[in-house]
């Protein structure tokens, strides 16, 4: 049966050339890769044995909801599976949700390993990939079973899942309104959980993440952050992104006034220092800066 494969990038066109070729290793082929292109050129990519189609957005920042509603849009298989760009998926991963997916009504959520700088300096190594790629400590392990059901929309993470096409646009795909980067895949694990749709992990459709630069909590997009969590409050009445929001609290980049957040100042380089991923980090980690955040706030009292 097989599915289509949807991604979206802007720069990052290693990461995407790794996507790519980790897609034509495939056990089963994909029946084709869309990308949603926030940029005005498109990539350029090696030649496949599947159609890929690029849907020019333009260079419109990173409108990250709209971008993966315009792939969605344009794929023509009736079963998704979304994956990052800057993610190599293992050869099983097309197999692995073609499989589980089915033609049942759910979202599956595949494994996800992280990979240390250099890993992909020499090519894809998939068996080493395997081994030396790192869990992140911050989210649930694969199932025991081929799929485990997830109770907590908030677990939802569009970095890599499946799920039907006539499911995905009936639900109105990702909320547009949120614009940049964070809170659009909590929203969207809300909606979904709110119209009756099962979430579950599965064993297996992994991927790989690529080793690249990042900030966690993500200090560089402060201001979308706090605009996206408010998008959130207005439409569920609660907030999300709230240990991110902690964050900020704690370094005094935002404050709390009457029953909003406001923005005091820009993060400066002590703030990036903070947040960075290390070199040596296969990822880059909240829990461990609010550890540390936390720890100093109650020193100081």
């Amino acid at each position: 049966m097989s599915l289509s494969v949807c991604t979206l990038g802007r720069g990052r066109a290693a990461h995407l050339v790794n996507l790519v070729e980790g897609l034509t290793r495939q056990s089963v082929m994909p029946v084709e890769l869309v990308i949603a292109v926030m940029q005005d050129q498109p990539y350029v990519l090696p030649d496949t044995p599947f159609p890929v189609h690029q849907i020019l957005l333009g260079d419109v920042g990173i409108p990250l909801a709209a971008a993966r509603n315009a792939a969605a849009r344009a794929a023509i298989d009736d079963r998704l599976a979304f994956l990052d760009i800057d993610c190599i998926p293992d050869p099983e991963f097309v197999a692995d949700y073609d499989q589980r997916l089915g033609t049942q009504d759910f979202v599956l959520m595949g494994e996800v390993l992280y990979l240390s700088a250099g890993a992909t300096d020499h090519g894809l190594d998939f068996d080493r990939f395997a081994q030396t790629g790192a869990k992140h400590s911050e989210r649930a392990g694969p199932p025991l079973e081929p799929l485990g059901p997830c109770s907590d929309y908030r677990c939802f993470w569009s970095l890599n899942f499946a799920m039907r096409r006539d499911r995905f646009l009936s639900l109105g795909g990702f909320d547009e309104m949120y614009v940049g980067y964070g809170g659009e895949d909590t929203d969207f694990g809300r909606t979904v959980t709110t119209a009756g749709v099962p979430f579950y992990w599965t064993r297996g459709a992994r991927a790989y993440h690529q080793h690249h630069a990042h900030h966690m909590p993500p200090v560089h997009h402060v201001r979308s952050v706090v605009a996206n969590a408010r998008r959130f409050r207005e439409k569920w009445g609660e907030w999300t992104m709230q240990h991110w929001l902690r964050c900020f609290q704690l370094m005094g980049l935002i404050g709390w006034q009457g029953d909003d957040y406001v923005f005091l100042r820009e993060p400066d380089e002590s703030d990036f220092a903070l947040t960075r991923q290390q070199s040596h980090m296969p990822y880059a980690s909240t829990a461990r800066v609010l550890d540390r955040l936390e720890e100093e706030a109650m020193a100081a009292r």
